[in-house]
């Protein structure tokens, strides 16, 4: 029997080692969980670490320590948030912790930031940010994610949001925020800023000849000899088509008008040098209109559009061309909406109607042509003038369907007057390029000469030079095709056009026009004269037939007839007439024509 303090040892003993078995399994379990602890964070896929409140990091895993630039995560135990990013300071690792002790915070707080490492190199993180609770103490767990391929992507977007895919200048969304900055920036420093719409002419044709593939080549090469002309502060940007905007910015006080005027200057110059394209010689100008803070506008969108504004007159002055915007412009661009929402439904309300002007013969006063001239009493305006509403209906495209109707009416109306004084007259009527564009037009004719049972040669079509140099290559191959019809082809207000003798022997037309501008000094002015009986003669040494303008007296119809022009058109033979009227008065010309030989007078 043992002595009672041999059990109190023996207890004592026994408890000792189950206390220390238990502090075994205990450590043992709490090694298992360390471990597998640590094993989870490391076995992230993105960075991790818990920082205190001091900014000392207790915990990290190994994608932590690859994505700052450390050997290992062991490394990053003990150190200070500072020291892992060089370009933190310890205000705002401290500022950073005070926002989870912060009231009602939404969990986790997000960041991106781009992280500075030590090695030199840039990190785009996405920082997620909670709180961690550990023995009553506050900690911070932070997730660092890797966006540097999210950021690529982002960056790739913000491009094509912002530059133009075919120039790599800045696109149409991009210079209207970098033109609201400049204006902002000339407001407050008292400065100036001009804006130049730039416009490729002929820019179509080259799409049309050779394709949407040498355009863009085109559009590039121009974008790259303009960039070439700017100074390193101006910006430069497509707008859309062919369409170029140029920023002149931080100009001194009334000084950006003559700058734009003298950049325009010199654009111009440059793009008329022409392109090499695909092994072709291109010639294309450049048409730019002017708008400038705080002389005509003092946002964005009024600069930009007060610059389209001048550019279309520069267009209208012809290819080639500068114009500073003004308030008359915009007066006449105002009256150009109105006219085009009138034009609307204009042809089905019946608002159009033709008149006809008689052409004689310069020799024997016999009528023999005459023109069509389409006028127009709309509904809401009044009378409009063809000045006004013909380039309107040119721009929206509504001169196509207004062309048919001319063309069927007058032909209509030269199948009424058969069997009458008017039976073999010829009837010329005004042709735009966008109706030698319409791929139905040579039907349309065609359609319109055997519905009202005519013959081809008892039509004209007349053209402007500006018709001929739109698409030189498409208008001479409908043209050709007119003429194999047997319709007649008249060249009108010749002599004020751009390069009008190439065009006789290029376009093989029938007819020349005179203008009015010569022939209406021909009787005082010995250079006018002069070079009216130049013309003429050059019209014969080519065999075509001449028709003088605007004959308002007997002795300019004297004049012409003994140059010999061949046809007379203007005041001194007649205004122009509505159908019953013309009737008339080619009745009263067919009876008279025989005793007033050379006698001009109505």
């Amino acid at each position: 029997m043992l002595h009672p303090d041999m059990y109190v040892v023996w207890f004592v003993g026994t408890s000792i080692l189950k206390v220390l078995s238990m502090l075994g399994l205990v450590y043992a379990v709490q090694d298992e969980i360390q471990q597998r602890y640590a094993r989870t964070i490391d076995s992230l896929s993105h960075g991790f670490l818990i920082r205190d409140r001091r900014g000392y990091v207790h915990v990290a895993n190994e994608r932590c320590a690859k994505l700052l630039g450390f050997n290992n995560a062991q490394e990053l135990i003990g150190l200070h948030v500072c020291d892992l990013l060089p370009n933190l300071t310890r205000d705002m690792a401290d500022q950073y912790f005070r926002r989870f002790e912060a009231k009602d915070v939404q969990y986790p707080i997000s960041d991106t930031a781009v992280m500075r490492l030590r090695n030199g190199n840039s990190l785009p993180v996405e920082l997620l940010g909670s709180p961690y609770i550990e023995r009553g103490r506050l900690f911070c767990l932070v997730q660092l994610l890797d966006i540097s391929e999210r950021k690529k992507k982002d960056d790739l977007l913000y491009q094509a949001a912002r530059i133009d895919p075919v120039t790599g200048f800045y696109n149409r969304h991009a210079l209207s925020l970098r033109l609201a900055q400049e204006v902002a920036h000339a407001v407050t420093a008292g400065r100036e800023c001009a804006v130049l719409f730039i416009d490729l002419d002929k820019f179509k044709r080259v799409n049309d000849s050779f394709g949407h593939a040498a355009g863009d080549e085109l559009l590039r090469t121009a974008a790259n000899r303009l960039h070439g002309l700017l100074r390193p502060c101006d910006v430069l940007a497509r707008f859309g088509g062919d369409e170029f905007i140029v920023i002149i910015p931080d100009l001194a006080p009334n000084s950006a008008e003559q700058m734009a005027i003298d950049c325009a200057d010199v654009i111009i110059a440059a793009m008329g040098k022409g392109f090499e394209l695909s092994y072709h010689a291109i010639s294309v100008t450049a048409s730019i209109g002017i708008a400038c803070y705080p002389d005509h506008g003092d946002d964005s969108d009024t600069l930009i559009r007060c610059a389209d504004i001048a550019m279309y007159e520069a267009k209208k002055a012809g290819r080639g061309e500068q114009r500073v915007f003004n308030d008359a412009m915009n007066a006449a661009a105002k009256d150009g909406l109105v006219i085009d929402g009138a034009l609307r439904g204009a042809i089905e309300a019946n608002e159009f109607y033709l008149v006809y002007q008689a052409i004689t013969n310069a020799h024997t006063g016999r009528l023999t042509k005459v023109e069509a001239l389409l006028r127009w009493h709309s509904s809401l305006l009044g009378p409009v003038s063809p000045d006004r509403f013909i380039p309107v209906a040119e721009d929206s495209g509504m001169i196509i369907p207004l062309g048919t109707w001319v063309l069927e009416q007058a032909c209509r109306q030269m199948g009424q007057w058969k069997q009458s004084a008017l039976d073999d007259v010829t009837i010329s009527i005004n042709v735009s390029a966008w109706q030698l564009a319409d791929p139905d037009f040579l039907q349309l004719v065609s359609q319109a000469l055997i519905s009202n049972g005519l013959s081809p040669h008892q039509l004209e079509l007349e053209l402007t030079e500006r018709v001929l140099i739109e698409d030189a290559a498409n208008v001479q191959a409908v043209l050709a095709q007119l003429r194999a019809l047997g319709v007649g082809i008249s060249l009108d207000d010749f002599g004020t056009g751009y390069s009008s003798l190439s065009y006789l022997t290029q376009f093989h037309l029938n007819t020349l026009k005179i203008d009015r501008a010569f022939v209406m000094d021909i009787e005082h002015s010995e250079r006018s004269n002069s070079l009216v009986h130049a013309i003429i003669a050059m019209g014969h040494s080519l065999g075509l037939q001449l028709v003088a303008e605007g004959v308002e007296t007997a002795g300019q119809a004297a004049i012409l007839e003994k140059m010999g022009c061949h046809y007379l058109q203007g005041y001194h033979i007649s205004r122009p007439l509505p159908p019953d009227e013309l009737l008339r008065f080619a009745d009263e010309r067919r009876s008279q024509a025989p005793a007033v030989h050379g006698d001009y007078a109505i």
